[in-house]
């Protein structure tokens, strides 16, 4: 047990306008709960840990702790946050690059989680928002404006040019 972990700490956290306090234990409990219900990456605990007010000590000995127990691992993070992105909601590898920088991803661990993504599986997805949006645009007479719609939209879901002209 460290000097911190001996000493009753009290640290607070803003909620509803009230402080409340809380104990260093409680503040490594909650956020171990926190990275067990959903992998989570440094930063996101590092903001999370900010809401507490807690010393840059304590916050470097909770982050070591979550680590050692692994509640905290950015790679596998990475790797979960790819694959949820581009099944469930279908985004692309420069929307799903540009959000893991976001979050202070080291480059070669974002390109090697975006590295797992089928590329069959990548193409036939984008292929099928093609098709969608396509259907979606049927009443839409402007064939320019309808191939303009449909770019910009394969773009914000962050598919790469070359891929999306590649369809038409």
């Amino acid at each position: 047990m460290t000097a911190l972990n001996a000493r009753k700490l009290d640290f607070k956290k803003k909620e509803n306008n009230q402080e409340k306090g809380f104990a260093v234990s409680e503040i490594r409990e909650k956020l171990a709960k926190y990275c067990a219900y959903q992998d989570r990456c440094h930063w996101e605990v590092e903001n999370k840990l900010n809401e507490f007010f807690v010393i840059p000590e304590v916050k470097e000995e909770i982050i070591i702790y979550l680590i050692q127990n692994n509640f905290l691992n950015e790679e596998r993070f990475a790797k979960s946050f790819v694959q949820g992105k581009f099944n469930q909601k279908n985004w692309g590898r420069i929307k799903i690059r540009s959000e893991l920088k976001k979050r202070k991803i080291p480059i070669k661990m974002i390109e090697s989680a975006l590295n797992e993504i089928d590329e069959d599986q990548y193409q036939s997805t984008l292929a099928e928002l093609f098709e969608k949006k396509n259907n979606s645009l049927k009443s839409e007479r402007d064939s320019f404006k309808k191939k303009f719609k449909i770019q910009n939209f394969l773009l914000q879901k962050g598919f790469e040019r070359e891929n999306i002209h590649s369809l038409f």
